[in-house]
């Protein structure tokens, strides 16, 4: 259906993909079961990372300060390596760098630029490094 699938890649047949050409995966990663992938943007995920159980992954919103709300669809990049952990919200626009870990529950609305960190809470913010 589109989707560009890496090697050795799994997906639950519970995660829910709303539109899969608008999803690249690498290879030896796992979107979890209950994953919502929201990608009316595209959405990049590295290889050798895991998208844990309940996340979603959300490319897409509206332009609030106009009055006719348009839609707007930026990308989300999720670098190589990283976790994110169970019932995570990673928003529009927002990219993560390799080696991240994304902790349970947490709230991303801004990019995660520096390799290796752990990020937790709402919004997200590094607690430490991994």
């Amino acid at each position: 259906m589109g989707a560009e699938i890496g090697e050795k890649v799994v997906i639950y047949p519970q995660a829910e993909i709303f539109f899969p050409w608008n999803l690249k995966v690498g290879d030896h990663s796992i979107i979890s079961w209950d994953v919502k992938v929201y990608n009316l943007g595209p959405i990049e995920i590295g290889s050798h990372t895991l998208v844990s159980q309940g996340v979603q992954l959300c490319a897409g919103t509206h332009e609030f300060r106009k009055p006719n709300l348009p839609l707007i669809t930026p990308p989300i990049a999720v670098g190589s390596g990283v976790w994110i952990c169970a019932g995570a919200f990673i928003g529009p626009g927002v990219t993560i760098a390799n080696n991240a870990v994304v902790g349970a529950r947490a709230i991303v609305i801004k990019d995660i630029t520096e390799p290796g960190v752990i990020v937790a809470g709402n919004p997200a913010r590094v607690i430490g490094k991994r």
